[in-house]
């Protein structure tokens, strides 16, 4: 069974909002722990936010680099209610959305890889298909925004790698607890 990734950065804060703050501290160590989650994936899930930020900055980028190009060929599963047509190799969830995010990791493949937080992180957690959580960590502070998930959430995780970056960065592996039982 395939595995669905979610990876998101995220301030000391919790804030995952418009991740400009990012740019300070990227490197090359971050660059290629990201490679490694991309290239590992043959597919991405996608919330519709997401999906049209990413449609819109990456298919210029062909022809770039690996990370580009791996990014631009893969299939997107892309969930919404309001979206009627996608393009950029995407097909889009709707209706039982839980139902076919399950179907797709009944598929054979790689890891399907999320990007983001919001609502369809939500979904994931509530259906139990999430298997693994990639938190990035910055070290700023931003004071407010959205959150990796909404006040008054209850989620167990359970700590399996962590990384440090050299720029002061922290990649944070977890699993959900009910998965470790």
């Amino acid at each position: 069974m395939r595995k669905i990734i979610v990876s998101t950065y995220m301030t000391l804060d919790g804030v995952i909002e418009n991740p400009m703050w990012t740019m300070p501290f990227w490197n090359d160590e971050i660059a290629e722990f990201q490679k490694a989650d991309l290239f590992a994936s043959d597919a991405l899930l996608l919330g519709r936010e997401t999906y049209e930020g990413f449609a819109e900055a990456w298919p210029p980028r062909a022809g770039t680099d690996a990370f580009a190009d791996r990014i631009n060929a893969m299939p997107k599963y892309v969930v919404s209610r309001t979206l009627q047509r996608a393009a950029w190799n995407a097909t889009i969830l709707q209706g039982d959305v839980a139902t076919e995010i399950a179907k797709l990791k009944q598929q054979p493949g790689q890891n399907i890889l999320k990007y983001g937080g919001g609502g369809l992180l939500h979904t994931l957690l509530q259906h139990h298909l999430l298997d693994e959580l990639h938190l990035l960590i910055f070290p700023v502070v931003v004071g407010s925004g959205e959150r990796l998930v909404p006040q008054g959430s209850d989620l167990g995780l359970r700590l399996i790698n962590t990384r440090t970056f050299s720029s002061g960065v922290i990649a944070l592996i977890y699993q959900p607890a009910a998965a470790m039982q």
